[in-house]
């Protein structure tokens, strides 16, 4: 179902626009599915990489479940999910947070901090081999500049 209004016309890409947002995806999945499946020769998901990763930058290797989430842009509930997988594997385990009582704490175990040491090296290998040594200085000062422009959600239309 549309929701546009009637006699609301549609903004179609033009030839360039059209293939500058399909290598865009192209490019994002290409990306995404190389490291992804490099580190599951590792016994990681992206997923799994991220959480961890995440909470160890965190003061006491901790962060609420909201904040993760919101982080990952996953909700609540499917973060859970995957914490309890990882809560299973010793990575991570949950404490209560006495200011929600709903809510919870999510906290890098030992097990998890020496699998993400492990992890890492063969994490940034991919990174390099798949995106960084690709690219000129040139074009990370771009790629960045981009994906700040991007990574901003955009305005919408009232």
């Amino acid at each position: 179902m549309s929701k546009r209004s009637p006699g609301e016309t549609v903004r179609w890409l033009d030839a360039d626009e059209e293939r500058a947002w399909r290598a865009l995806r192209r490019m994002m999945i290409a990306i995404q599915s190389r490291t992804a499946h490099d580190l599951a020769a590792i016994g990681l998901s992206e997923a799994d990489y991220e959480v961890l990763s995440t909470l160890s930058e965190r003061p006491g290797r901790t962060s609420t479940l909201h904040e993760q989430a919101a982080k990952m842009g996953w909700s609540r509930s499917r973060l859970s999910r995957h914490a309890t997988r990882m809560e299973t594997r010793g990575l991570v385990r949950r404490e209560p947070d006495p200011d929600d009582g709903r809510g919870c704490y999510l906290v890098l175990t030992e097990h998890g901090m020496e699998t993400l040491e492990d992890a890492a090296p063969a994490h940034l290998e991919s990174v390099r081999r798949h995106v960084i040594d690709r690219l000129s200085p040139a074009d990370l000062s771009a790629l960045e500049s981009i994906a700040r422009k991007l990574e901003e959600p955009a305005c919408t239309r009232s």
